[in-house]
């Protein structure tokens, strides 16, 4: 009797261990979906792939051009913000270039180098801006990164999705689906020594 309910308690383990592992390599494969469908084609769309050394030229807040933070948008509550131009030296073709803080800041307003996030309201948006522009003067030389095919001729100071940001991206799902595939294996071998051990 004993017995029995040992194996039947066995068999009860050894199936919620299996579901837990294939709900862990489910999940893991959704989330490489979604990568797949969301980040993957931002990294492969960005064509500024090759770092260089890039050199302040000007930084200048223009206060008198103030930019609405959504483009197209006529509500009022929307705050405007002093646009931030910065024009560099690109190292490896010594032309000057206007500099950019993301992929993403030369979509939003291309006449702009940084726009604000919608989280940020004018007063704090301008003291931001403030602040970054001096840190361009205070620090005149810096990374940047640039498109080598000469498709866009201005440069960006930080990739939103960098080669080691993408694998980190993939290391959790990998790990899960890993984890998953061990747990159904050690599932399975255990299967295999109960089926040997009851033949015996």
């Amino acid at each position: 009797m004993l017995a029995k309910k040992l194996v039947t308690a066995q068999k009860r383990g050894e199936t919620r261990a299996l579901c837990l592992g294939l709900g862990m390599v489910a999940c893991s494969m959704m989330m490489y979906f979604f990568i797949g469908i969301t980040i993957v084609p931002f990294y492969t769309k960005s064509v500024w792939t090759t770092e260089t050394v890039c050199k302040v030229l000007k930084a200048n807040v223009n206060d008198k051009v103030l930019c609405p933070n959504s483009e197209g948008s006529e509500d009022e509550d929307i705050f405007h913000y002093p646009c931030l131009q910065v024009w560099v030296n690109l190292t490896a073709s010594g032309q000057e270039v206007m500099l950019y803080h993301t992929e993403d800041t030369l979509e939003r307003n291309p006449k702009c180098s940084y726009v604000p996030g919608n989280s940020e309201n004018s007063k704090e948006a301008k003291a931001r801006i403030e602040t970054i522009a001096n840190n361009f003067k205070k620090y005149q030389t810096f990374p940047c990164y640039y498109d080598p095919g000469g498709t866009q001729t201005n440069v960006i100071l930080s990739r939103l999705y960098p080669p080691k940001g993408l694998l980190f991206t993939f290391l959790w799902p990998t790990l899960m689906f890993t984890g998953g595939c061990l747990i159904i294996i050690l599932v399975k071998i255990s299967q295999y020594v109960s089926v040997l051990s009851a033949r015996q």
